[in-house]
């Protein structure tokens, strides 16, 4: 399974605001097995996001888009949505019905809060107000992060691909002088391999066979200087 993740806001673009959702969305999505292929962050404009959704929902499996919820002015991440699917944004009864549930009145949600695209599933918000949606592989969840992360875990069985297994050895030694040992694991072993220099050298080893991977690990870590 393959899946593009948005973040949406004009706060994540200045800086005023630090995008951990894309990051624990990722981290979420990677122990699924599912692989993110983009992570792309957008203004609120609902061109911008139409866009982005659009040519990412042809591309992959799924599209997970957070923030912009809610019926303030710069809350445009569903009309952006639905233009991307060629819905009309309308008042959702399932939504309504669950925030009446949890004790809210139609007098007291601002108009818009339980606005959807038309035909799409809403999603309910466990740790808020403003509903999420699901439609033609778009999920569209909060910017909130305790209500993206409680609304994403409402929905987490419907991602799923294939197990990945990760290890990682630590080599006390300059990046350039490991490029032998790091081409003959990848030859000799069938796993994927990062590098990340800092201090230290950090090499990952990933792979779908479990076995394999902790085989590579071995090697590697017999063939290396310890920090």
């Amino acid at each position: 399974m393959n899946v593009a993740v948005v973040t949406v806001g004009d706060e994540l673009l200045a800086g005023r605001t630090t995008d951990t959702n894309a990051t624990w969305l990722c981290s979420e999505l990677d122990d699924r097995g599912v692989t993110v292929g983009r992570v792309t962050t957008v203004p609120d404009r609902v061109a911008d996001i139409a866009r982005v959704v659009n040519e990412y929902r042809a591309e992959y499996d799924a599209v997970i888009v957070t923030g912009g919820l809610g019926p303030t002015h710069d809350d445009l991440t569903m009309d952006g949505v639905a233009a991307a699917l060629g819905r009309e944004v309308e008042e959702h009864d399932a939504a309504l019905a669950w925030l009446e549930e949890d004790g809210y009145t139609r007098d007291d949600l601002a108009a818009g809060t339980a606005d959807l695209p038309a035909g799409a599933r809403a999603l309910h918000n466990d740790a808020g107000v403003a509903p999420g949606a699901a439609l033609e592989g778009v999920y569209v969840l909060p910017g909130v992060p305790a209500e993206m992360k409680a609304m994403f875990e409402s929905i987490a069985d419907e991602f799923a691909g294939t197990p990945t297994y990760r290890e990682t050895v630590v080599a006390g030694e300059a990046e350039s002088a490991l490029l032998d040992r790091i081409a003959d694991v990848r030859e000799r072993f069938d796993v994927s391999v990062g590098s990340y220099p800092g201090e230290s050298v950090r090499i990952e080893l990933t792979g779908t066979d479990e076995a394999t991977v902790a085989d590579a690990a071995d090697w590697l870590r017999e063939r290396v200087d310890s920090p």
